[in-house]
C-alpha cells in the first residue's frame, strides 16, 4: 500500500480536563460517572450516538448474572444501573438478579442520566484519530467529528474503547487472540423480533441450543437456512410481544479492522432475516406473525486486544478463586469462550461438550480482579477498563461481560480522579487502600 503524508496544520486544543474517558459502553459510563462524582472535570467521548455499547447499540438482550447465585456482587454504580434499567420493565421482578432482560432504549436513558448527573460532558459521534505520547505519557489525543479535527489534553485518560485503541496507539504492549495472535472469538449480530405470541413463546419449547427440543436443531439440520451456521440461540422478552436475540456466530471478525466488521454486519443482517423466517416455519405458534424490527447498529464483539498490565489475570487465578490485596471488584461469571469455526456446535451433543468446558462456580464463589490489571505497563497516565484488561485469553471469556465491566469502570474512574490529583498524574502511584475505601463507601462488593 502506498503512503501519504498529512500536511502540517494547526487545530484547536482543549486542555481543560482532568480526566478524559474514551468509549461510552458500560465500563466507560461507569468510569466517567465515578470520576465526575469525585470532582474531576470529566469528558466522555463516544463514537456512536448513544451510550451503553453492547447493551444498547448492539442489542444484547440480557444481562449476564449480577449474583454469585447467593447475592448480588456487582455493586456500587453497577447495581445502580441494573436497578434503574429493571425499574422500567414491568415484567421483570425487583428480586431478579440473573439473566435479566434489557430494554435497550430505557438503558440508553439510564446511562445518559448516570453521567450527566455526575457533571460529565458527553461528546457523541466522535472518533479517536491520533494519540500523541512520549516517554510513556499521553500528552494529547486528536478526535474527529463534524467539526473536523480537535485536540484534547487531560491529566489522565481512561481507555474504555473495548479494543484498547488509545493504549495500543500510545505504545502499550498488548495481546490479541491466542499466543499466535489468532483465533479471536466469533462475533454475533443481535436482533429483535416483534409481534411475537408471548404465551406460545413462554409455554412452547425453550429456544436455547442446550435444549434438545429447541426448534433451532431442526432449523440447522434441515439445511434450508444456510445463513444460520450453528445452534447458538439465546433470547429474552424485552417488551410486550417483543423478543431480543443473541443468536448465531460470525467468524474472522476483528473489530480493529473495519473491513471485516463491515462484511460481518452485512452477513449478520442476512442471518437475522433467516432466523425470522426459520422460526416462523419451525415455531409458528410463537413466531408465525413475527416481524424483524431491528438489528444492532453495532456488532456484538467479544474479543480483540488485551493490554499487558502490571499483572496478568490467569486461568489459575480464576480456578483458585483468588483474592488480591489490590482487588477492585469480584467476578463470578463462567469461562464463556465461544467456539472456533472448526469447533462449531451444530447439535445437542456438541452443545453439551462445550458446556463442560465453561468452569461454572458453585454458589457464593467468585474471584478478585486486581487494580494492576487496569494499569498498562508502559503508560503512566492511562487506565484501561472493560474487555481489554490485562488477562489471559481464556479468562477474558469471563471478565468481558457487562456487569463486571461496570464494576471495573467504577474503579477505573475513581482511580483516574485520584491520579489526577498527583503532581505527575501517575496511575501506578495512587494509594490503592484509598481507592478501595472509596469503592467500599460507594457500595462496592470487596469482601
Amino acid at each position: 500500500m502506498e503512503t501519504y503524508s498529512l500536511p502540517s496544520t494547526e487545530i484547536s486544543l482543549d486542555d481543560s480536563w482532568d480526566v478524559i474517558v474514551l468509549g461510552g459502553g458500560p465500563a466507560g459510563c461507569a468510569s466517567a460517572a465515578a470520576a465526575g462524582i469525585e470532582g474531576a472535570r470529566t469528558l466522555l467521548i463516544e463514537a456512536t450516538g448513544s451510550l451503553g455499547g453492547m447493551g444498547t447499540s448492539a442489542l444484547v438482550p440480557a444481562w449476564t448474572p449480577f449474583s454469585d447465585k447467593q447475592k448480588i456482587i456487582y455493586c456500587g454504580l453497577a447495581e445502580k444501573v441494573f436497578n434503574e434499567c429493571k425499574a422500567g420493565m414491568p415484567h421483570v421482578k425487583k428480586t431478579d438478579l440473573d439473566w435479566v432482560p434489557i430494554d435497550p432504549e430505557r438503558l440508553k436513558r439510564v446511562y445518559d442520566k448516570l453521567v450527566t448527573d455526575a457533571g460529565v460532558r458527553v461528546l457523541f459521534n466522535t472518533h479517536l484519530a491520533k494519540v500523541d505520547a512520549k516517554d510513556g505519557e499521553v500528552h494529547v489525543i486528536t478526535v474527529v467529528n463534524k467539526s473536523g479535527l480537535t485536540a484534547y489534553k487531560a491529566k489522565v485518560f481512561v481507555d474504555c474503547t473495548g479494543d484498547a485503541d488509545l493504549s495500543a496507539w500510545a505504545g502499550a504492549e498488548f495481546h490479541q487472540g491466542n499466543e499466535k495472535g489468532e483465533k479471536l472469538m466469533p462475533a454475533t449480530h443481535c436482533f429483535v423480533l416483534t409481534n411475537v405470541d408471548e404465551y406460545a413463546y413462554l409455554n412452547g419449547p425453550q429456544l436455547h441450543g442446550s435444549n434438545p427440543n429447541s426448534p433451532i436443531h431442526a432449523v440447522v439440520a434441515s439445511g434450508k437456512y444456510p445463513e444460520i451456521p450453528d445452534v447458538h440461540l439465546c433470547s429474552n422478552i424485552i417488551g410486550p410481544g417483543t423478543v431480543g436475540f443473541n443468536a448465531g456466530h460470525i467468524w474472522k471478525v476483528d473489530n480493529t479492522k473495519p473491513e471485516t466488521v463491515s462484511a460481518a454486519l452485512i452477513e449478520g443482517r442476512k442471518m437475522a432475516d433467516a432466523f425470522q423466517r426459520s422460526l416462523a416455519e419451525y415455531h409458528p405458534k410463537a413466531f408465525g406473525n413475527a416481524f424483524l424490527v431491528q438489528t444492532g447498529s453495532l456488532l456484538g464483539i467479544r474479543e480483540t486486544r488485551r493490554i499487558v498490565g502490571d499483572y496478568i489475570l490467569t486461568l489459575e487465578d480464576f480456578l483458585k478463586r483468588r483474592t488480591f490485596d489490590d482487588e477492585i471488584c469480584r467476578n463470578s461469571y463462567f469461562i464463556d469462550v465461544h467456539w472456533a469455526k472448526e469447533e462449531i456446535a451444530k447439535d445437542i451433543d456438541s452443545m453439551n461438550k462445550w458446556e463442560k468446558t465453561t468452569f461454572h462456580y458453585q454458589p457464593g464463589e467468585s474471584h478478585g480482579i486486581p487494580y494492576r490489571c487496569l494499569t498498562p505497563k508502559k503508560l503512566k497516565n492511562v487506565l484501561v477498563a472493560g474487555r481489554s484488561i490485562s488477562c489471559e485469553q481464556l479468562v477474558q471469556g469471563s471478565v468481558r461481560v457487562m456487569p463486571v465491566c461496570l464494576a471495573m469502570g467504577h474503579a477505573a474512574g475513581t482511580a483516574a480522579a485520584l491520579a489526577a490529583q498527583l503532581p505527575d498524574a501517575n496511575v501506578h502511584k495512587i494509594s490503592v487502600p484509598d481507592l478501595r475505601q472509596k469503592l467500599l463507601k460507594a457500595g462496592a462488593y470487596l469482601p
